[in-house]
């Protein structure tokens, strides 16, 4: 029957995510500030493709962490994983409500991406604590270099996705060096290069789909 409640929980938990209910535990970083009216209409659509693509990876955050909880016999290790998950739920939140102001909407295939990254969470929670652990300090390797990149690429006067970002990046270098710290353990080449992959993939789509 536990079996069956987790089950049932985490579809309840899936269903929160893609239906945009999940709401933030803190302030959205970008406060009072205002803006959207020095954005032109090109700089607005490319501002709210960059944060289309944050507000997916925050999505299959919530998916990869909760998967590997699911999956993980380390009472900690479970804890620090649904942690994490939680405070990317504030970056779920943000994200969908940056996307609102700039008139845009999240991915249509966040379903898809969603169940690929449980799958995926699945897997990496069997693997044993140090895997666990390096998949979730991998993970947030590669999103804070994609997140550098889109402060580059923000436009200007978009000082509210900037803000927004930033948080971001600063709370997922906490989540890998927690991770490092409780013994992450690197993953093989050939796995850090299929997530280089897969992530490339999904950004890409995502900042039109």
């Amino acid at each position: 029957m536990r079996g069956l409640d987790a089950v049932l929980a985490e579809a309840g938990r899936a269903l929160q995510v893609l239906a945009g209910a999940a709401q933030a535990g803190r302030p959205n970083p970008a406060g009072s500030l205002r803006g959207e009216s020095s954005l032109s209409d090109a700089e607005r659509r490319h501002a709210a493709g960059l944060m289309r693509v944050n507000h997916v990876g925050e999505v299959c955050a919530q998916a990869l962490y909760r998967g590997q909880a699911m999956m993980c016999d380390d009472p900690a290790t479970r804890k620090l994983l649904l942690d994490a998950a939680s405070e990317e739920v504030d970056h779920l939140a943000w994200c969908r409500e940056r996307l609102d102001e700039l008139q845009s909407r999240p991915s249509y295939l966040n379903p898809f991406w969603y169940a690929g990254s449980f799958a995926l969470g699945l897997a990496a929670g069997r693997a044993g604590t140090a895997r666990n652990l390096g998949f979730m300090a991998e993970t947030e390797a590669q999103v804070e270099q994609h997140l550098d990149g889109h402060l580059t690429q923000l436009p200007a006067g978009d000082e509210r996705s900037r803000r927004i970002v930033e948080q971001m990046r600063t709370d997922e270098i906490g989540h890998r060096t927690t991770a490092q710290r409780e013994g992450a353990q690197r993953l093989p080449l050939p796995i850090r290069l299929g997530m280089r992959v897969m992530s490339k993939v999904m950004t890409t789509t995502a900042y039109r789909i």
